[in-house]
């Protein structure tokens, strides 16, 4: 391997972040506000002057008050206009695929200095709308060009009202006691235990959005303050996307932090990384115990811990929903009592929509600093456990150049089996692939939705209304997984299939550590 070009070796030499929590909600800031903020305190970080040779900057896409120029304005209060500045699609993966391409265009001597940065004050545009109080802030882009879940999934999908994450991920999460060899109950207290541990990583962020430390069993348990969401969420097992929180990364190359003066010991180095995405509509995938996408990402960037996660000194592995890190760690090849982030995770630090990984690498980079020589592991995944991007950082140099080219979707894509057919129409026997199942704000169970197979392999979706308590009581039951039991389908109300269970598992499932 030849070593990498000094002159154009990028390195991370400065991060920046802001918690904002107003105690008036007039005052809160804007979302522009948050990212100026959190670049200039990304520049005294560094130690230098680098927003004055910026020469790129991507922003990570927000949502709670979209602005019609957001790049020009950005630009203005900044008071220089780099040479390219972009708005990216949604995704939470965005954050390490922006850094990942920075690093790539500075080794390329394409920029000298590259900015990360995002924000998100929906704490302060929720509540001011529940207040109908006008924000002093810009005008909002009345008709905002993004991608929602009605843009992305099946119509089908929309119909059961499937559609939103908290609603979505159930699929996983309930496919994998029975995969992994649990019953529901003893993979919920797996969850319950890894967000216990979240929360405390969390409470000793300086930058939390909370510093709340429920115990496990408090995470798991439904109550009028931790309500139940979708079997098995609890509201603090969930994203929480109710924050004020802003966050940047200044990259440069080790020509430039020497000229400006910025000492070694505070450069991070970019390793490498990886990418891959499942397909958009959740059903047109193959199954639901496992990512295809995740598992050749992760697997591939175990290279530069020498094949043995033990090799990576910190880890940040995305949380917006349990059955992600507990997905990842399998494939790493992790012991339970790992620990999964360096931030906090996004039920507890707090989820600024698409933005939280670049607070998950502006922490990386702190921890880094001051942690012995190693490397950090990164990993984001965004929309319906569709994209997913995992860099590695180090605070030693690479042991050769960054690689142009880490994509591994074709690794991915060779993995992937059969996918069933949909059907719309169907009456008949069906076995349950997975389901979810939706509950009130009273803590009763609306309907349920499941995913089954027909004796032939098609797939179908249908529901299970909230009157139908046998098959409820099945599917919520947590001494037994209810995954492989054998059911009907058959033509309900509103045009959509309904489903019901016809025979019961009586003996649990046996337990696997």
């Amino acid at each position: 391997m030849s070593s990498p070009d000094p002159r154009c070796l990028p390195v991370l030499v400065g991060v920046g972040e802001i918690t904002d929590q107003p105690q008036q909600l007039e005052r809160g800031l804007e979302p522009l506000a948050l990212m100026e903020h959190a670049l200039r305190r990304a520049e005294q970080d560094s130690g230098a002057a680098l927003l004055d040779q910026l020469d790129s900057v991507d922003i990570v896409y927000q949502l709670s008050w979209p602005y019609p120029d957001t790049e020009a304005q950005l630009c203005q209060r900044l008071g220089r206009q780099p040479q390219r500045v972009e708005l990216g699609p949604m995704g939470g993966e965005s954050p390490l695929r922006y850094l990942h391409q920075a690093a790539l265009a500075i080794a390329r001597g394409e920029y000298r200095v590259a900015a990360v940065v995002g924000a998100e004050s929906r704490h302060t545009t929720e509540r001011a709308a529940k207040q109908n109080l006008d924000l002093p802030w810009p005008p909002r882009d009345p008709a905002p060009k993004v991608r929602r879940g009605k843009d992305i999934l099946h119509p089908l999908s929309l119909k059961h009202g499937i559609l939103m994450p908290p609603t979505v991920y159930p699929f996983y999460e309930n496919a994998l006691p029975r995969r992994y060899g649990q019953t529901p109950r003893a993979a919920m207290e797996e969850s319950g235990r890894l967000w216990a541990r979240m929360a405390r990583i969390a409470a000793n962020n300086p930058y939390t959005w909370s510093e709340r430390t429920p115990s496990a069993e408090e995470i798991i348990t439904p109550t009028a303050e931790n309500r139940a969401v979708a079997w098995p969420y609890t509201k603090w097992q969930v994203a929480n996307p109710m924050v004020n929180q802003g966050a940047a990364l200044l990259l440069t190359s080790a020509a430039v932090a020497r000229k400006m003066g910025i000492p070694e010991e505070r450069w991070i180095h970019l390793w490498g990384g990886a990418a891959a995405v499942e397909p958009e509509d959740y059903l047109q995938r193959d199954q639901f115990h496992r990512s295809h996408a995740q598992d050749t990402v992760l697997e591939t960037v175990l290279r530069w811990a020498g094949g043995d996660v033990g090799g990576f000194r910190h880890l940040e592995l995305y949380s917006c929903f349990p059955c992600v890190p507990k997905m990842a760690r399998r494939t790493l090849g992790l012991d339970e009592d790992f620990e999964p982030s360096v931030t906090g995770g996004l039920s507890f630090f707090g989820a600024p929509m698409n933005n939280y990984m670049t607070h998950a690498a502006a922490a990386m980079v702190r921890r880094l600093r001051d942690s012995a020589p190693g490397e950090g592991l990164l990993y984001g995944q965004g929309e319906y456990v569709t994209k997913h991007h995992a860099v590695v950082l180090s605070n030693r140099p690479p042991p050769a150049p960054l690689a142009e080219d880490y994509s591994v979707q074709a690794q991915a894509d060779a993995r992937r089996g059969p996918v069933p057919p949909l059907l719309e129409r169907y009456q008949g026997p069906a076995t349950l692939e997975t389901f979810t199942a939706l509950f009130n704000r009273a803590g009763e169970v609306d309907y349920a939705v499941v995913l089954a197979l027909t004796p032939a392999g098609e797939r179908v979706m249908a529901r299970v209304p909230g009157t139908d308590r046998a098959t409820l009581d099945t599917l919520l039951d947590p001494a037994n997984s209810p995954i492989g039991l054998a059911g009907e389908a058959m033509p309900g109300e509103e045009d959509l299939l309904h489903f019901r269970i016809a025979t019961r598992r009586t003996a649990s499932t046996k337990e696997a550590i």
